[in-house]
């Protein structure tokens, strides 16, 4: 059995394309698709069928995925040989994608400690989007950092702490000087976060059952364009303390516990299999982690 067949089956099943798959391996299209034959017919089973302008894995291929990803990332450790890593001499580009608020704490913080240990490396931090698509399986992005559980099992994880959920505003505001209750809160003028542009999100749901509802004053793509209007105007926004703290104390806006109870927001790393044995990744993501973890500490 050639077992290189297993590499071209997990490129497919992340893919669930032919070109998709032969641009990871670095083939042509017509290469891919004659490999993709002979697992058909080492496998007995169709794998990838057509469905419309997309290919969509058979029932069979689903049971192989996890499986197929686990024995190509263990192959890898295995035939890598152990190596020391000069990292003064390691030139390469890490791509970071994190929260809005979250991206200026970590890059004074990671900036540091890269530029002292790995000189010649370059840190690349992207901001969230809407939809963020297939870049970690695609290899666009070395580091997601949020608060959502891997989408799908080639992804490995790691949860770095919890982070609470503060009502931030001016000092000024009439909510930073009285006991707030909820019925305060939801008078106040909100602002919201979503990249969606949604008008709603757990906060309603927590006023409904309380028998009340706030105003909606604006709806902003990212907290830090939040924490922005809430620091020239008389209005609130809910917002993750420790990750927006630099932020807060940089605009003069402060945070105040809300009238409920709400649960925390995790804070998650991402990085693809495919990375749990390079000792460079390891490295970068240990640092990341020790930062972080300081962030969340405050």
């Amino acid at each position: 059995m050639d077992l290189n067949l297993l590499i071209a089956l997990d490129a497919l099943l992340e893919e669930n394309s032919v070109q998709g798959a032969a641009d990871r391996l670095r083939l042509s299209a017509p290469a891919m698709s004659r490999t993709l034959g002979r697992i058909r017919r080492a496998t007995g089973d169709d794998i990838l069928v057509r469905s419309g302008r997309t290919m969509t894995p058979t029932p069979r291929a689903l049971e192989l995925r996890e499986e197929t990803s686990d024995l190509v990332r263990r192959a890898t450790v295995l035939l890598t040989p152990a190596r020391e890593i000069d990292l003064a001499e390691v030139n390469r580009t890490f791509v970071v994608r994190c929260h809005d608020a979250l991206l200026g704490t970590l890059a004074s913080g990671l900036l540091g400690v890269a530029a002292e240990s790995m000189p010649q490396a370059t840190v690349r931090f992207v901001s969230e989007t809407a939809d963020d698509g297939l870049d970690l399986q695609r290899g666009y992005v070395d580091l997601d950092i949020g608060a959502s559980p891997p989408p799908v099992p080639e992804i490995s994880s790691k949860v770095m702490g919890q982070d609470r959920l503060v009502a931030a505003m001016r000092p000024d505001n009439p909510l930073a000087l009285e006991s707030m209750t909820v019925s305060l809160f939801a008078s106040a003028r909100h602002v919201i976060v979503s990249r969606r542009g949604r008008t709603r999100d757990a906060i309603d749901k927590v006023l409904t059952e309380c028998g009340t509802e706030r105003g909606v004053y604006a709806v902003v793509p990212t907290s830090a364009a939040a924490l922005e209007v809430v620091a020239e105007s008389r209005t609130v926004a809910v917002v993750a303390g420790g990750v927006c703290a630099a932020a807060m104390r940089r605009l003069g806006v402060v945070g105040r516990d809300l009238p409920f109870e709400l649960p925390g927001t995790p804070a998650i790393m991402l990085w693809h299999r495919r990375n749990d044995s390079d000792v460079i990744h390891a490295w970068f993501r240990d640092r990341v982690a020790e930062v972080l973890g300081a962030v969340l500490a405050q």
